[in-house]
């Protein structure tokens, strides 16, 4: 297997987090990097960089009116007198339909969906080699590798076309989904992080080419609350190329496995010919969310059974929080592709 990651990756240091009106360090931090390489040190793995693949695969996802916001937009917010050290919003239009401002404030509002995506000085920098972790692995598919793991940090899922929330600014895992699928591939994605994927989701959401499911914690009661529910199937053509699996919180390893299963099966179905699984490490019984309760032996039975499927995989690390497991778990994960 080979695994991608950028040491340039760990500059990005969110420093605010609100939650249920408090405001809290922030858990995506830079140390899960090292746990998690602590992961694939476990199994003898070598990590390469990534090349510096400019912004064509990102641009493919992404339009430029975010692409410059995100570039551009912690430099204008210095300029703002009282204003603070990372960007946060703290206005929000009703709908994206509205009208576009030029205010840095404003902006900041239309493209940030929530409070626990700041933008530093390095966020844009390293959101850029998180994203070229997951193009490299895409092309190493491409180029013949069964399997492939872009530790991508920051993570990817939560973030819209134009939106960023929930730790996330690129959408890493659409990004080597779309690279993959201009590329000829039929392309499946699985999310089994603890929180729905929503920006994958609404990347995907009337788009026939790629199917896209996710295994998450029943959305009503956590985040992201307004999406991630059975429901949502996709819309016109692409009706059925979503499937949201929603699990009661607390689910443990045995009642997981039949969710997995659905999942497989409708990827089977779809006629996929290769897989990006967007792996969240917080499902774990002792995550800091608290959303599920995978075990570690858990985790190498996701992993067992994700890869018996057969499909060339790029696995794109999504969420995961400081936890002493945390190694442990991925190891039980990528084990199953070595």
């Amino acid at each position: 297997m080979i695994v991608y990651h950028h040491p340039g990756q760990r500059a990005h240091d969110p420093q605010f987090f609100l939650s249920s009106g408090a405001p809290r360090p922030s858990p995506e931090q830079p140390a899960r990097i090292e746990a998690l390489l602590s992961g694939v040190r476990q199994l003898g793995l070598t990590v390469e960089t990534p090349s510096d693949q400019g912004l064509d695969a990102i641009s493919a996802v992404h339009p430029a009116r975010y692409l410059t916001f995100l570039q551009t937009i912690h430099d204008r917010w210095q300029h703002i007198a009282g204003a603070s050290a990372e960007v946060i919003p703290n206005i929000h239009p009703a709908n994206r339909t509205d009208g576009y401002p030029l205010s840095a404030v404003g902006q900041a509002g239309f493209h940030m969906t929530d409070t626990a995506c700041p933008i530093g000085p390095q966020t844009w920098q390293a959101a850029c080699l998180s994203a070229h972790c997951a193009t490299a692995g895409a092309e190493a598919l491409l180029a013949g590798a069964r399997a492939a793991y872009a530790l991508c940090r920051p993570p990817g899922h939560h973030a819209f076309a134009e939106l960023a929330g929930g730790f996330c600014y690129l959408n890493n895992t659409a990004i080597a989904a779309q690279q993959l699928t201009l590329s000829g591939r039929k392309v499946a994605i699985l999310d089994i992080d603890v929180h729905h994927g929503n920006g994958t989701q609404g990347i995907f959401y009337d788009r026939p080419d790629v199917l896209t499911v996710s295994i998450h914690a029943h959305p009503e009661r956590f985040y992201p609350f307004f999406w991630g529910y059975p429901t949502e199937r996709g819309t016109g053509a692409a009706e059925g190329a979503n499937l949201n699996i929603c699990l009661p919180r607390g689910t443990p390893d045995e009642a997981y496995m039949p969710a997995l299963q659905q999942a497989l099966d409708a990827i089977s179905l779809w006629g996929a010919d290769t897989l990006v699984l967007a792996l969240g490490l917080d499902a774990y019984v002792g995550d800091p969310f608290q959303g599920l309760a995978i075990t570690t032996p858990g985790f190498a039975r996701i992993g067992s059974e994700i890869a018996s499927a057969g499909l060339p995989t790029l696995i794109v690390q999504e969420g995961g929080y400081l936890a002493p497991e945390l190694g442990l778990n991925l190891a039980a994960v990528l084990k199953a592709f070595t």
